[in-house]
């Protein structure tokens, strides 16, 4: 009764204020309460504000999606199939299947945000807006110009040249637009960034949004990707069949098609340099490498970017970041629980492949390999101090259980092999906790063997499964600069500066020098560095294709690991599994799986496709090589 009476008192209350509004000559010329015209946007601070800072919503939540680039590497495996992803490593995907496209590099989605770049960088570089506060535009207008520079330079890395639009499209205009030449959006890049950098230089700006340095951080990058082989039409044409075969008309948007390759790293060397001299890094000036345990934290405090309370993470290390993004809302981040263990409630996501764990180097700086007796009776032990910020394996310790998953394992370790174990008086055979035939969550276990760290909040008090995390994605990190100045410091043949600081990055993971080499060994050690140091971090996908090493990386078939517990004579356990050597002989035995994913490298892959309807759209897009 009492909700009738609330209701019509209500519907009488509307019906008035319906009769009194129609009243009104000008009614029907009332403002939505709910948006606002644009040009009223530009005559205000807060407002013109507002409209730049939702350009940044462009870059969504990083490489922190839930599939993620790496497992279109030979870094990890996504664990859930027909999402797309298979077919990009199965090199199947073609203009009308495009497989996997995420929303940080998808063509359509670029566009739509370089647009509202171009609505800023019109309104605020002339006449037509009504702000006063000089230093105001011109930090928008800088954004503006490296938010277009980054999303140019995520089309023209996964795509090659695209069409270069720097005006605002309105209804009746001509769409069709060529593609430019990998050169001119090289070029045109690098001119956002100098303005970005010289509009920002100075000016105060808010956490997660782009200061003067991240223009030149993406500055030293794109020059880094100008001066690799993939974009050099010769060097290019002598790595691929497919490339070898198209005329300079259709190498013009993939590569440059003249000048000196040497100069273009020289040019790589100086942005990077540039870089390291305006901004300051993490613990990057040792002589000596640090103790293990001291590299794993420091690698650990890395990956966290400042964003945990776990022991020893150093809140430092946040330093290190240039332009990142942050997970304030408590409602944003669930990147632990999309990868960690199925065994506390997760799902398991993007797993480390065996291809990936091989790669770590030993603790002295020699090569694991299985077929050294020793290593392969105790693969996880002595390894690089960042493997175990890294992975997670067989017998690590890992958070608290019995939070999510109950009274099930009583020292918090990860399981993903089989087991002996005596279960009312009889032997059987346990699965693991993490694995595929476990008892919980089964069908979100790790293929691999294997789980992610990096990235994942190692605070015990964080329960995975349903509490959010506020570790940040690091869109540009110090050592990423000094990575590349590595690079192209090896390429001009500047080894020994090279060498002073890879030694330091090794260094600071508690890793041992590398003495001095040729140019040639000194490459493939700088590039496993990268490989290891930079690890889920978006650059292996780009870097084994600029490289032009992909078919031997990336087209690899995975490795998995079969782990399994057997007693040692005279040895039982009941209970509940627990990891212990001094009860069971452990085996370890990698394994070529391609039931989930049988991956191929075609050389076609080096670009992505423009799909069939960008194609019909605009008749001037010329489609990439081999589609």
């Amino acid at each position: 009764m009492k909700s009738t009476i609330k209701n019509t008192y209500i519907w009488a209350i509307a019906v008035m204020a319906l009769l009194a509004a129609s009243c009104k000559k000008d009614f029907l010329s009332e403002k939505p309460p709910t948006t606002i015209p644009t040009d009223l946007i530009w005559k205000d601070g807060g407002l013109a504000d507002a409209f730049v800072l939702e350009i940044y919503n462009g870059l969504s939540v990083g490489g922190f999606s839930e599939q993620m680039l790496s497992s279109v590497s030979d870094e990890s495996l996504f664990t859930h199939p027909n999402r797309g992803i298979d077919l990009v490593n199965s090199s199947t995907i073609n203009p009308s299947t495009l497989g996997w496209v995420d929303d940080t590099w998808g063509y359509a989605k670029m566009y739509n945000r370089i647009r509202t770049c171009n609505i800023t960088i019109e309104k605020l570089s002339g006449t037509d807006n009504g702000l006063t506060d000089q230093a105001l535009k011109d930090r928008l207008l800088g954004e503006a110009h490296f938010l277009r520079a980054y999303f140019y330079h995520q089309l023209l890395r996964y795509y090659g040249g695209v069409p270069l639009i720097t005006k605002v499209y309105v209804l009746n205009d001509d769409y069709n637009a060529k593609r430019a030449t990998y050169k001119e959006c090289v070029d045109f890049i690098l001119k956002d960034c100098e303005d970005a950098n010289r509009l920002l230089t100075g000016k105060s700006i808010g956490k997660g949004r782009a200061p003067a340095l991240a223009a030149l951080a993406l500055k030293s990058r794109v020059l880094l990707y100008a001066a690799s082989d993939l974009h050099d039409q010769a060097k290019a044409k002598t790595k691929s069949d497919l490339l070898a075969g198209l005329t300079a008309e259709a190498m013009a948007p993939l590569a440059y098609l003249d000048g000196d390759q040497q100069q273009r790293w020289v040019a790589a060397q100086l942005a990077a340099k540039a870089v390291m001299d305006a901004g300051t890094g993490y613990k990057l000036t040792l002589s000596e490498k640090v103790s293990p345990e001291e590299g794993r934290n420091n690698y650990k405090s890395l990956a966290m970017g400042g964003g945990s309370k776990a022991p020893g993470i150093d809140g430092a290390a946040g330093s290190e970041l240039i332009l990142a993004r942050y997970f304030i809302d408590r409602s944003d981040m669930r990147y632990a629980r999309a990868n960690g263990p199925n065994g506390y409630r997760n799902w398991a996501g993007n797993t480390p492949v065996g291809l990936l764990v091989d790669d770590y180097e030993m603790a002295d700086g020699t090569k694991f390999s299985w077929s050294d007796p020793a290593k392969k009776a105790a693969p996880y032990q002595n390894r690089d101090p960042r493997f175990y910020a890294t992975v997670l394996y067989d017998g690590a310790g890992w958070k608290p259980r019995d939070k999510v998953s109950g009274d099930v394992d009583p020292v918090s370790q990860i399981q993903t092999g089989e087991y002996d174990l005596m279960v009312d008086g009889k032997l059987i055979t346990a699965k693991g906790l993490d694995t595929r035939s476990g008892p919980i969550e089964s069908w979100n276990g790790s293929w691999t063997g294997y789980y992610t760290h990096k990235f994942i909040d190692p605070d015990p008090n964080i329960v995975d499964a349903s509490m959010p995390q506020f570790v940040p994605w690091p869109f540009f990190r110090y050592t990423e600069a000094v990575m590349n100045y590595i690079e192209a410091s090896i390429e001009i043949g500047q080894l020994n500066e090279a060498l002073l600081w890879l030694n330091r990055i090794r260094f600071r993971s508690g890793m041992p020098a590398i003495t001095a080499l040729g140019q040639n060994e000194l490459r493939e050690i700088y590039r496993h560095e990268r490989r290891i140091e930079m690890v889920y971090e978006e650059q292996r996908y780009h870097d084994a294709r600029r490289w032009m090493i992909a078919k031997e990386t990336l087209g690899r078939k995975i490795t998995y690991i079969k782990v399994t517990g057997k007693f040692k004579a005279g040895q039982t356990l009941s209970g509940k599994y627990k990891y212990d050597p001094s009860i069971y002989n452990y085996t370890y035995t990698p394994t070529i799986e391609t039931a989930q994913e049988d991956r191929s490298w075609n050389d076609k892959i080096y670009f992505r496709p423009f799909s069939r309807d960008e194609i019909n759209k605009n008749k001037e897009l010329k489609q990439n090589p081999g589609y």
